[in-house]
């Protein structure tokens, strides 16, 4: 996502051959000339008067251009689905270019979805995306088209499976691992009430390594009826896949679904194999072969992840999800910015690999979230381990290896670590081992999509005992509390990682956390205390400055490091001068930090002014307006102090 992590478009000239003969792929070194993937090597390519980037509105013989409804699809013969699926894939190419999303998920299931929607009778027949980032297709077919072939409907539509968009779609999706669950939920509704109809839920093989997809497989030989899962095999996760399982997906590829050991017929299912998972004609095959089965099914599709892109085909992890880019060149429209904290935290642990062979790096499928390359990781060796879609086994594996007297730390993006509550909770602080995870984003502007909020990990973790949270202020904090989080060996500890852009401040810079819940005062004032929170720190120097300005009030700065406890200590000295304490998270409200502040203080004569979000499931909402509606802009709270003070 990614709207997303955390969510899609390319901006092309329009093909003058058919797009089923021209695979759009390296550019040449002659301007509006491609090399191709396949026979023909070349195309030329006329951009049109808005510019290359710009999609032909002079087109009027496109079968996309007439696909209303999954009705529109079964009127179609299987060399125009073809047709159509070369259509398709150009209007993707455009649009995740120009916009940023998902690209290589979903040039790889264009087919699949277009076969899909011709088999099955959508919404009777229920599809359910895993993750849902691979849903653009699906979308096209449903009666959505305009926002992937409109640059001003563009936004029009969620990254996601969006159930207020469509009766097509069934639930909100972002997470994965999920659909196998969710449609098998669906699938015993359907049979408790004697309904009719398929359920059908597409799966990714990276996505099976997650929990939940092993637990919704193994209950869907219970149903004993109608339930199909596609399983669409691009032999990639995020990056490449890590498990045992996936030996044997490779061996059902490798003989064509016939090896003896079959991981889905352990599981009770049914079983059908697609070598082309990419060709409509074999895939409407095997879809129809599997209508109205009375039983569980696999029907397993290899794909090609990026599919008619040469660079996505080629490099599957990097066009996973991209920000808008060059077509020609594949670099990002936006130029790049500074060394951002996840490429220093990969720097920073492979010189600690180097130095103490214990130190171990852990991702839960998305190495990036920690700066870890493909280079980098095979810098790290053994010192690097990803365990696939799983949050809930890095956060146990993490302290298992600490308890075994090696030094993990976790890497994970904030909407993520909510998959893991119960091993923070169970495996690792009930235990109290050293382990250390190190949270990426989390920020309410951080993403957008509500299946990806970051705001929610202050509330989460801030209320475990014995975790420690930290929350820096800059690079020098950061680095200073991974240190010393590495050394120390009576908590296991969690930083929250600043989502801003990496900063530096002026000061002391403490070297030791082991003195629990002490608080930093930056500046000493009177009247009213800013206690301003990890990334909001510059926010509260905007503020004390402004109220300053504004009213003459010199007010007290602190920094208070620990989002898991208070300073009583300096809580109470502040009683003496002054009237209001000001509490800035950049999070939830609700279970935050700031209410722990406003709960010390409530029987005193002391006014708390929390400052933070409010509680609600956000989505696509523009970060700036997101502050200004939560009054978190400097102006607004000086307003808000002044309100109160007076």
């Amino acid at each position: 996502s990614l709207s997303g992590l955390f969510c899609a478009a390319l901006r092309i000239g329009v093909l003058r051959r058919r797009p089923e003969m021209c695979k759009i792929g390296m550019p040449n070194r002659n301007p509006g000339t491609y090399l191709l993937r396949e026979p023909p090597y070349f195309c030329i390519v006329n951009p049109p008067t808005g510019g290359r980037n710009e999609p032909d509105k002079n087109r009027n013989d496109m079968y996309l251009e007439k696909i209303d409804s999954p009705a529109d699809v079964k009127r179609l013969s299987v060399g125009e689905l073809t047709l159509l699926s070369g259509e398709i894939r150009e209007a993707l190419l455009h649009k995740v270019s120009a916009h940023g999303g998902h690209f290589g998920p979903n040039l790889g299931m264009v087919e699949a979805t277009v076969a899909l929607h011709y088999v099955f009778d959508s919404p009777k027949d229920k599809l359910v995306f895993d993750v849902s980032h691979q849903s653009y297709v699906h979308k096209m077919l449903t009666g959505r088209r305009r926002a992937f072939l409109d640059p001003a409907e563009y936004d029009g539509v969620s990254g996601y499976s969006e159930p207020s968009e469509s009766e097509h779609d069934h639930f909100v999706i972002g997470h994965t691992s999920t659909s196998v669950s969710l449609a098998g939920g669906l699938a015993k509704a359907r049979d408790l009430q004697g309904g009719e109809g398929n359920v059908v839920a597409v799966i990714g093989d990276g996505s099976l390594s997650g929990g939940e997809a092993f637990e919704g497989l193994d209950y869907a030989a219970e149903l004993g009826t109608n339930f199909i899962v596609v399983v669409n095999d691009n032999q990639m996760s995020i990056a490449e896949n890590h498990g045992g399982l996936y030996g044997n997906l490779q061996e059902l590829r490798e003989s064509g679904g016939n090896c003896a050991c079959n991981f889905f017929r352990a599981m009770g299912f049914d079983y059908r194999y697609v070598a082309d998972g990419n060709d409509v004609g074999a895939l409407i095959g095997a879809f129809s072969a599997v209508k109205d089965a009375a039983h569980p099914v696999v029907v397993h599709i290899n794909t090609l992840k990026g599919k008619g892109y040469a660079r996505a085909e080629q490099d599957r992890e990097t066009y996973h999800w991209r920000a808008p880019f060059d077509l020609a060149t594949g670099e990002p429209t936006a130029p790049a910015g500074a060394e951002g904290y996840d490429a220093l935290t990969a720097r920073y642990l492979l010189e600690r690999m180097k130095q103490d062979p214990r130190v171990v790096a852990i991702t839960s499928g998305t190495p990036s979230v920690m700066g870890f390359t493909p280079e980098r990781r095979r810098e790290a060796g053994a010192q690097f381990v990803d365990v696939g879609i799983a949050e809930e086994h890095a956060v146990a594996l993490a302290s298992g290896i600490a308890k075994g007297g090696g030094k993990p730390v976790y890497g994970v993006y904030s909407t993520f670590i909510q998959r893991a509550y119960d091993q923070l909770s169970q495996d690792l602080c009930i235990n109290g081992n050293p382990a250390v995870l190190l949270v990426f984003w989390g920020s309410l502007t951080a993403m957008n999509d509500v299946t990806h909020l970051c705001f929610f990990d202050i509330p989460l973790l801030g209320n475990i005992p014995n975790l420690v949270y930290l929350a820096p202020t800059c690079r020098e904090e950061y680095f200073a509390m991974l240190d010393w989080s590495m050394r120390q060996t009576e908590h296991p500890v969690a930083i929250r990682v600043p989502a801003a852009e990496v900063s530096s401040r002026e000061g002391f810079v403490a070297a030791d956390y082991g003195e629990l819940n002490r608080y930093e005062v930056v500046r000493r004032g009177s009247g009213v205390a800013v206690v301003a929170l990890g990334s909001f720190f510059g926010l509260g120097e905007e503020v004390a400055e402004l109220l300053k300005e504004r009213t003459g009030i010199e007010a007290t700065l602190i920094n208070p490091r620990y989002i898991t406890g208070i300073d009583e200590v300096l809580l109470s000295e502040l009683k003496a001068d002054h009237r209001l304490v000001v509490t800035l998270e950049d999070g939830v409200l609700d279970g935050g930090f700031g209410e722990k502040i406003a709960r010390f203080y409530g029987t005193s004569e002391m006014k708390v002014l929390n400052c933070g979000a409010r509680k609600e499931f956000a989505d696509r909402f523009d970060p700036e307006e997101f502050l200004r509606e939560n009054r978190l802009t400097p102006g607004q709270i000086v307003e808000d102090v002044v309100t109160v003070m007076n």
